[in-house]
């Protein structure tokens, strides 16, 4: 009987965002008869938890500083005492502190890029430094996965990364799928019945840029009051942008809540999805809410733009630009007909093309061409 191979799915924290949703998604779709995972955390919280549910061993190392040599031989033994065969490093951080205990040891590391930690915006020398960072790490890497094309080029063009793929975000298109089985929220969250209700639904920080959608809320303000927004999620910049919301008046087009498990539901309370980030990878929240057939108004970054064609599933706009975010949001508010068009043609493009298995499949293989040396038999994939 072959042996299987234990997988060290490895995350900076515990709390719920686009990378560890990938680590749930990948833990509970991998293909369980050659893959044993174990998820190692650098934070405790509600991820950590989820991944119990699941059934798959998960541990803490604590810390919240990338290379932090003080856990790196807590890393090493935890390595050997679980028998890891490759280590799958989730982001920057995770890999920082995973990636010299894999080399003492010998093991093949996959690295995935879930967005640079680079970006426009940032001072020269900060940006300078990161990408730095991100070269020695990919050097690291025996492969480095990105999630979009536009990571894999950015990698390429600014430090020459090599060995390098693409594996794409994927959905579970059945969880999240129009379905009269879902609940509205719009009752229990305090919302408006008889409003568009836009729902932003991340983890507030700079990346996510919370203030130029507040701003937008005031534009939106002084034309309808048509239009009420669900701002979900935790994160750095929650108390910034409820100062600035009192600050301009706009408190009354606004519903606050903290991060939520039933995401399903909150998507099938929504009518608009918005993300006006300044940097992504491959948002997996945008994935799911285009699953969701809902219409997308964004930034047009990175892999957002790959997955959102302007005037077709979803309206582009520049980062921070407040005005032609509030514009969207009016021009769909106005028009039902296209709401339902965008948010069909979102649905389409995710089934085709970012379904789950598809990416637990295409990891799969990479685990398998990084251990084909190791010195036990190693059955293919059906």
């Amino acid at each position: 009987m072959m042996k299987k191979i234990k997988v060290l799915e490895t995350i900076r924290q515990g709390k719920i965002g686009g990378g560890e949703t990938h680590v749930l998604d990948l833990v509970a779709n991998i293909d369980t008869s050659n893959f044993e995972p174990i998820v190692l955390s650098f934070t405790d919280g509600p991820m950590v938890e989820r991944v119990k549910e699941l059934g798959v061993d998960v541990h803490v190392i604590y810390t919240e500083k990338p290379y932090d040599i003080r856990v790196w031989g807590k890393v090493k033994q935890f390595m050997v005492d679980h028998e890891i065969d490759i280590v799958h490093a989730h982001g920057t951080r995770a890999n920082s502190n995973v990636f010299w205990a894999a080399k003492k040891l010998g093991l093949p590391i996959v690295y995935t890029v879930h967005g640079w930690s680079f970006h426009q915006g940032q001072r020269p020398l900060i940006k300078m430094l990161r990408i730095k960072n991100e070269s020695f790490l990919t050097k690291k890497a025996d492969v480095t996965i990105a999630v979009s094309h536009s990571n894999q080029k950015d990698g390429i063009d600014l430090f020459g990364m090599s060995n390098s793929k693409v594996v794409t975000n994927g959905i579970n298109t059945e969880k999240y799928g129009p379905s009269n089985k879902l609940r509205d929220l719009r009752e229990e969250l305090g919302l408006p019945k008889n409003k568009t209700i836009v729902g932003y639904l991340v983890r507030m920080t700079e990346q996510k840029d919370p203030l130029t959608l507040i701003r937008a809320i005031r534009k939106v303000k002084d034309q309808t009051s048509d239009i009420a927004f669900l701002l979900m999620g935790n994160g750095d910049l929650v108390d910034d942008a409820k100062a600035l919301c009192k600050e301009l008046d706009i408190e009354d087009m606004v519903v606050w809540s903290g991060f939520r498990q039933d995401i399903p539901d909150v998507l099938n309370t929504i009518d608009i999805y918005t993300l006006p980030s300044l940097w992504e990878g491959l948002p997996i929240g945008l994935l799911e809410a285009m699953s969701m057939a809902k219409p997308i108004v964004a930034t047009g970054v990175d892999g957002t733009k790959e997955v959102i064609s302007d005037g077709e599933n979803g309206i582009l706009i520049e980062c921070g630009d407040y005005e032609n975010l509030a514009k969207a949001f009016i021009e769909l508010h106005e028009d039902k007909v296209k709401m339902a068009e965008y948010g069909k043609k979102s649905r389409e493009i995710v089934c085709k093309r970012y379904a789950v298995n598809r990416m637990c499949r295409e990891i799969e293989e990479i685990y398998f061409q990084q251990i084909q040396n190791y010195d036990y038999a190693i059955q293919p994939l059906n």
